[in-house]
């Protein structure tokens, strides 16, 4: 099964969106060296303003990946590697409505969180009645 999560660059204070169309450029081409994933650049998911052309807007500094479940790690252990060094303040990762960040922390407890993260899964179905039934004369 695949999922999509969405990566999102947190720029400094003096951060503008060219530079990080340009850092989601860098972002975007490193993920695509994975060969289990597809990636695209992330779509603003606020409205478009009054007078603007009909269309969608690419958010600057946002990344879609989709890929299948076991990939996700891979991704983002990726995106956590690349974040070392560049000028941005971290990363928020979104996947099926959840979001954590990746920013200043140690590598042992961002990898602690990713592993978190990833874990997280809904919680199981109630039983059905057929055991209830069973235990019924």
């Amino acid at each position: 099964m695949h999922k999509t999560v969405r990566l999102e660059l947190l720029g400094l204070v003096d951060t503008d969106d060219d530079e990080l169309l340009r850092l989601g450029g860098q972002l975007r081409r490193a993920l695509k060296e994975l060969d289990s994933v597809d990636v695209r650049s992330g779509r603003s998911t606020g409205g478009i303003s009054k007078g603007a052309k009909s269309g969608e807007m690419i958010a600057a500094g946002s990344v879609a990946v989709t890929a299948a479940s076991f990939a996700l790690r891979q991704v983002l252990l990726l995106a956590e590697t690349w974040l070392k060094n560049r000028p941005v303040r971290g990363i928020k990762v979104e996947l099926e409505g959840r979001v954590i960040e990746l920013s200043d922390a140690s590598a042992a407890e961002r990898a602690g969180l990713i592993d978190e993260f990833l874990a997280h899964r809904e919680p199981p179905a109630e039983p059905q009645s057929e055991e209830r039934s069973a235990e019924q004369p």
